[in-house]
């Protein structure tokens, strides 16, 4: 599947935002833990939550989707996360603090998603080893043992998203034990996830900040739940209307989230507005460049939307630096937008752009879930015929992405 884009449009409306991938997917995970019913409302089908709910599906759960709201129910019958899923999917990983909690032994493969750069599982195995799980690994595979499971403090050597939420998973169920977790990931998806857990009877306290505190728990009951807003896709409509001109209210969010994002909007030029569950963007001209941008971990500049920002600098009027702290290889895009008329110049972690007045349509393909939506808001704001394929990439973390941006003023068609 490919876009076809006639670009040059300016976009005006509201988009409303949807829950969060970043959220859903460890949530889906947890849900491992409760062998009631346990609702998820307003689900998008993201791709990539496709598979994980296929995951979950051949692992045995009962998983039923009644309008947008997903059902899950039951136990899994097996602990082997063996499947071809798991390759593609890098989230498949949250599985395994949600097994080892309830069943306390599972095989793993290695998992997949966005080659960015270097992602290795370690600060995940190292934490969950201190709670007295063992590994071995044979023929790429992971054998987890967590007969001995136990609570424990524990250090992370980096404030990791995932495995501050393996280690929060895998700690819930540790009857009557206590486990501190330092230098933990401060993300709202941390946040989302500790209260969905709380939902269902767990005891985990200080998601948010650099310490979380779980009391393990005999068991969890069913609940009913919604998770939070995606901030990386508010900060794609709002970066589209940014760099289209026009004026675009996102909704359903919360601005806390997205404070990074706003103060560089509104030194690029943009007129950004706060409620309290919207924001309202508003762009007439040219952004002005930012001098430099750095990447860092919540509540820096996200790395998510490092990509995006770029595609933005490339018309922005000034010169820019962007140092990617966090992935290697956020910068595959580059050679994407320079087929463009991009001026983008690499060097290790260090991208340098020079801002042109208007880039080129060009047939660019897209190298990764963000990198991907970069080049969409790129094209979207070249005047003339584009396409952008590989959109499979973008489809794993957008829903309805060029419905909502058709909806906006965009002349955008999904084809074969």
């Amino acid at each position: 599947m490919k876009y076809v884009i006639n670009g040059g449009n300016k976009l005006f409306g509201k988009v409303n935002i949807d829950s969060a991938k970043n959220s859903i997917l460890p949530i889906i995970a947890a849900t491992i833990m409760c062998d009631e019913e346990c609702v998820i409302r307003d689900l998008p089908l993201y791709l990539d939550v496709i598979e994980m709910v296929a995951i979950l599906e051949k692992l045995g759960k009962k998983v039923e989707f009644q309008g947008n709201n997903l059902i899950i129910s039951g136990e899994i019958s097996s602990t082997s996360v063996i499947m071809a899923e798991t390759k593609t999917l890098r989230s498949s990983i949250f599985m395994m603090g949600s097994i080892l909690s309830k069943y306390r032994k599972a095989i793993f493969t290695y998992p997949g998603g966005c080659d960015i750069g270097k992602r290795p599982i370690d600060i995940h195995l190292d934490g969950l080893k201190k709670l007295g799980i063992k590994f071995t690994f044979a023929n790429d595979l992971i054998y987890c043992d967590g007969n001995k499971i136990a609570g424990n403090n524990i250090e992370l050597s980096f404030p990791s998203v995932g495995a501050t939420e393996n280690i929060m998973m895998a700690s819930t169920l540790i009857e009557g034990e206590i486990t501190v977790i330092k230098n933990c990931a401060r993300e709202p998806e941390i946040v989302d996830l500790a209260n969905f857990i709380n939902s269902m009877g767990g005891k985990v306290f200080g998601a948010g900040y650099e310490t979380i505190v779980v009391f393990g728990v005999k068991k969890l009951h069913g609940t009913n739940y919604k998770c939070i807003a995606d901030r990386i896709a508010t900060g794609t409509y709002l970066i589209a209307g940014a760099m289209c001109q026009g004026r675009i209210e996102a909704c359903n969010v919360n601005p806390n989230y997205l404070l990074p994002l706003i103060v560089f909007l509104r030194n690029s030029g943009c007129k950004v507005d706060l409620f309290s569950d919207k924001i309202v963007l508003e762009n007439f001209s040219r952004p002005k460049s930012i001098a430099k941008i750095e990447t860092q971990t919540y509540p820096g500049f996200p790395t998510d939307m490092q990509s995006l920002i770029l595609a933005m600098q490339t018309i922005s009027k000034g010169n820019s630096i962007i140092h990617e702290t966090v992935f290697e290889a956020r910068f595959k895009v580059v050679s994407e937008l320079q087929k463009m008329g991009a001026k983008i110049n690499v060097s290790e972690r260090y991208a340098t752009i020079v801002g042109t007045s208007k880039l080129k349509p060009a047939f660019v393909s897209c190298p990764d879930l963000r990198g991907g939506a970069g080049l969409v808001l790129a094209t979207l704001s070249a005047k003339g015929k584009s396409v952008v394929d590989e959109i499979f990439h973008i489809e794993r973390g957008y829903y309805k992405f060029d419905e909502n941006l058709k909806s906006l003023g965009a002349n955008i068609e999904k084809v074969e």
